[in-house]
């Protein structure tokens, strides 16, 4: 008897079901660029209400997330997005939705409400516009900073996630802290590389990180470098991942987790390659300046990056935007490459400091010919002529201003057009001087190129100006360093006491470096 009992309910499920079916509408849907070749993309199907969809459709890529290395998602992005690979299907409840299908910063989005019916298919086709195409201009985007689980099976599935955000580098991080690491990279260098057509994914680390003196990143090392002992002497990582051929600097701007203190100790010393300027993790981004602009004066040279953190950082609550999510390439640097693109060529273009870093806006910048990261020497009185370009487009990104910047000040401004400003100007030269290009769009978009350096008769570039007050930051810095080792923090990850002797010893060397700084100055 309870074996016919089951029999009935099972049937009466299957019926139950099959009427569900029957009233599903079917949602089938297929991405292009525009030469009609399927591609990879963001997607986001709303309800009505604005709700994203929770079905899972057939064709979408999966890709286990989450933050702390723990999941917390695997078909859906956070916020709720999928990425397919050209193509999905899938079944929903009849009503109205909206298709939202995006592929970065280079391609128009595309969005358009849909109508499903009970019981039928709507076959929708979406080809991808381009309003710029900058791997034809010879630049190459990346995202430094992304965390996720990663086996060697996982890599397709990963870089079309990549893919689909337009970003060719994706830059995946182990993370570590005093105790251990996460996110674990089954292999360095080469062997840990994946590459697909122009789409790479290559390995590194943010390690070491601590609260006390930041966080760092090191890009294109052949080898995991990890001193667990000697956990707080950030320069002696950075020259191993140096000698493995890779590059180190500050993530977060270096406002985060006091990052300015461990460039204080480790950048006028010559061993930091660049900053993680752009990024939308800290208040007040995603563009912030003032530790960029601090060290430059100084005379350190400093390539400018961005990353997403990806699955930590992204518009949301702290930049006023309710339904914000972390996103992979929200926060991207593009690099020149000069011949084929191939991950060798796009890091010793990274090393040569041809980048700038954006969530939007497109810059070009040159000075007497030269590109970002190099250096024009010239005799006091001479002038230097440069050029700088941003682009836009009037409804996805509406410049709003382009600005030549020297020693941070500006020096020339453009505002009158929503989808390309130009500046061309021919500067005197009685010192050297670093000097960029940045740009404006809509409230986030944001656009630094690294600098051009401008030395006179084989000098430096420092800023006599701001030196009294910088010097004097970075005396400040220091002492709440200081201070902080005299009243260690109780959190778990507050180890800074423990290697308190080496700190006060990167300390001592670090005001050597300032008074070497005074003293020629004066």
């Amino acid at each position: 008897m309870p074996t016919r009992f089951a029999a009935i309910a099972l049937f009466l499920i299957a019926l139950v079901f099959s009427a569900q079916q029957t009233r599903d509408a079917t949602l089938r849907v297929r991405i292009a660029d525009p030469g009609g070749k399927p591609v990879p993309a963001r997607v986001l199907i709303t309800t009505a209400a604005g709700t994203p969809i929770a079905a899972e459709p057939d064709g979408a890529v999966p890709v286990l997330w989450g933050r702390n290395d723990r999941a917390e998602g695997y078909v859906f992005a956070a916020g709720g997005a999928f990425y397919a690979d050209g193509s999905f299907w899938v079944r929903l409840p009849p009503g109205e939705y909206r298709l939202e299908v995006s592929k970065g910063n280079e391609f128009l989005p595309h969005s358009a409400p849909l109508r499903l019916e009970p019981g039928k298919t709507l076959v929708h086709g979406v080809r991808l516009e381009r309003w710029i195409d900058m791997p034809a201009r010879g630049w190459y985007s990346a995202d430094d900073h992304i965390h996720l689980q990663r086996a060697p099976r996982d890599n397709p599935a990963i870089l079309r996630w990549v893919a689909a955000e337009d970003v060719h580098v994706g830059n995946i991080l182990e993370m570590g802290d005093f105790w251990a690491t996460y996110f674990t990279q089954h292999a360095f260098g080469p062997k840990g590389r994946y590459k697909e057509g122009n789409n790479i994914l290559s390995p590194g680390q943010e390690e070491p990180r601590t609260p006390e003196i930041g966080h760092t990143i090191s890009l294109g090392a052949s080898e995991l470098v990890r001193f667990p002992d000697d956990y707080y002497t950030y320069g002696r990582i950075f020259d191993q991942v140096h000698e493995l051929g890779g590059i180190s600097g500050f993530a977060h701007q270096a406002e985060l987790f006091h990052g300015y203190r461990g460039m204080v100790l480790t950048a006028l010393a010559g061993k930091v390659d660049f900053m993680e300027l752009v990024q939308f993790c800290a208040d007040g981004g995603p563009l912030i300046t003032k530790h960029y602009y601090q060290f430059l004066d100084l005379g350190v040279r400093l390539t400018a990056l961005a990353g997403s953190d990806y699955p930590w950082c992204g518009l949301g609550p702290r930049y006023g935007v309710e339904k914000g999510a972390a996103q992979i390439g929200n926060a991207r640097f593009y690099t020149y490459v000069r011949a084929e693109f191939s991950f060798e060529r796009w890091l010793d273009a990274v090393k040569a400091g041809h980048t700038f870093a954006t969530t939007g806006p497109i810059l070009e910048f040159t000075l007497n010919g030269k590109l970002p990261g190099e250096t024009v020497d010239v005799k006091p009185g001479e002038k230097v002529h440069v050029v700088a370009k941003a682009y836009g487009h009037s409804e996805q990104i509406p410049l709003s201003e382009l600005e030549v910047v020297v020693h941070g000040e500006t020096v020339a401004g453009v505002a009158d057009s929503k989808d390309q400003l130009s500046i061309e100007k021919d500067i005197p030269v009685e010192h050297g001087f670093w000097i960029a290009a940045r740009a404006r769009a809509k409230p986030f978009q944001v656009a630094h190129t690294t600098p051009v350096y401008v030395t006179v008769n084989g000098g430096g570039f420092q800023n006599p100006k701001t030196a009294p007050r910088y010097l004097s930051l970075a005396e400040d810095q220091m002492k709440e360093l200081e201070a902080a080792l005299a009243a260690p923090g109780s959190r778990l990850d507050q180890q800074a006491a423990r290697h308190r002797a080496r700190l006060e010893a990167q300390i001592t060397a670090a005001r050597g470096e300032l008074a070497t700084l005074r003293s020629s100055w004066r």
